[in-house]
């Protein structure tokens, strides 16, 4: 199993795909090749969980750490995190059998404050 595979299994993967906006289109065209969604969503799932800075994001995910910022704050304005978090709470309820797996789109959306108090 790849690492992506891990970050991102396909249960959570098939959720994430009814959910995330088409790419844009670029009116001038041209331009390099959008990087894939699911390596986006694996390269901020690995963020998310292990506490690493957006720019010392390892190179396996293929793309830079302002890349993948950029794809997650894109996702954050279409408003992916909160529609996803809503669907893993209800899949999770539904099934009386929550996978810990898939909270991680709630890990994402959830701000973390300055100084704040730990529980």
């Amino acid at each position: 199993m790849t690492l992506m595979e891990r970050l991102v299994p396909d249960d959570l993967w098939d959720i994430f795909q009814r959910i995330v906006p088409e790419k844009p289109v670029r009116s001038q065209g041209g331009g390099r090749q959008r990087y894939g969604d699911r390596e986006m969503l694996a390269a901020i799932v690995f963020v998310a969980t292990t506490g690493c800075p957006w720019r010392r994001l390892p190179p396996v995910f293929g793309a830079s750490g302002a890349t993948v910022h950029r794809r997650f704050t894109e996702w954050r304005r279409a408003r992916v995190w909160n529609r996803m978090s809503d669907i893993v709470l209800y899949e999770a309820d539904r099934l009386d059998d929550p996978q810990w797996s898939r909270t991680v789109a709630i890990a994402v959306s959830t701000r973390a404050l300055a100084g704040a108090e730990l529980d």
